[in-house]
């Protein structure tokens, strides 16, 4: 593989890793940010209180889009196969 190949897989990997992860990570931090904000107004200190909410609401994020997600992953797939493909010796890369 190529120089500029490897760059545009990585460069791939990275944003598909964001385009994945991003929704998730984020889902949690705004649950969590609401239920403690929930927590300080009532003084309720339950550690616990914040698991059930966010499995909730990542699990219905991955519901909605996991579809999307592994499409994403598939079409990352295929791209660095292409790209190991092009610049392998068999096509003159």
């Amino acid at each position: 593989m190529t120089a500029e190949g490897l760059v545009a897989v990585m460069e791939r990997t990275l944003f598909v890793a964001l385009q994945i992860g991003g929704p998730i990570v984020l889902s949690a931090l705004v649950v969590g940010l609401v239920v403690s904000i929930f927590q300080a107004a009532t003084q309720i200190n339950e550690a616990t209180l914040t698991f059930v909410p966010k499995l909730l609401i990542v699990a219905g994020v991955l519901v909605v889009m996991g579809p999307s997600m592994v499409q994403a992953l598939v079409d990352l797939t295929r791209f660095v196969v292409d790209v190991a493909a092009a610049s392998s010796p068999v096509n003159g890369g």
